[in-house]
């Protein structure tokens, strides 16, 4: 089944992977306190504006962390940084931007992770932000509703791997942060 791109959002990590037919061309860089989405030297040019932006983020002082599969992941945490609260400024966000305007109305699709966790998607035709007990996927397509959902790895590297081992069709690169004592912790797959 092809769910396009998806976010798993737990009460101390969350994932994000890119799932992609016509745009295969991408990996996952660390880039300036961000995990980026980026066209691979390999990729063909275009214009299209949402194949590259950061898809995770943290907070600067080390409270949360974003995950989303595109532009919306940097305003929500500019908003946590000035203290707005995390569902506030996950569904302030997400109405702003609004879905994408390509050829599928993409939804728009992000989590945050600290104290309270939350995962939110906007669609053409809906607005929805919860609060997470538990993994909980969203996908920007078929699964387009918050729902229930296995993640067994902790580690960043381990999540970003099972989520792009997972078995939605065509993945392209995941990345994933968790909690630790210190902050957060972030890591990455680009396929083999």
């Amino acid at each position: 089944m092809y769910v396009g791109r998806f976010i798993v959002v737990a009460p101390d990590r969350a994932a994000y992977r890119v799932s992609s037919r016509s745009f295969p061309n991408r990996r996952v860089i660390a880039r300036e306190g961000a995990l980026t989405v980026a066209p691979t030297e390999d990729a063909p040019e275009t214009d299209n504006p949402y194949i590259s932006y950061n898809c995770l983020r943290t907070t600067t002082d080390g409270e949360h962390a974003v995950i989303g599969n595109g532009t919306q992941v940097d305003p929500i945490t500019e908003k946590l940084d000035l203290g707005y609260p995390p569902r506030d400024a996950l569904a302030e966000s997400l109405l702003a931007l609004d879905y994408e305007k390509d050829d599928y109305d993409t939804p728009r699709i992000a989590g945050v992770v600290g104290e309270e966790s939350y995962v939110g998607i906007v669609r053409r035709d809906a607005v929805l932000v919860e609060a997470v007990a538990e993994p909980t996927l969203v996908a920007t397509y078929e699964a387009d509703a918050p729902e229930p959902i296995e993640l067994n790895a902790t580690d960043p590297d381990a999540m970003a791997r099972e989520l792009y081992d997972a078995e939605f069709e065509h993945p392209v690169c995941a990345a994933a942060v968790a909690a630790d004592e210190s902050g957060f912790e972030t890591g990455f797959y680009n396929g083999a």
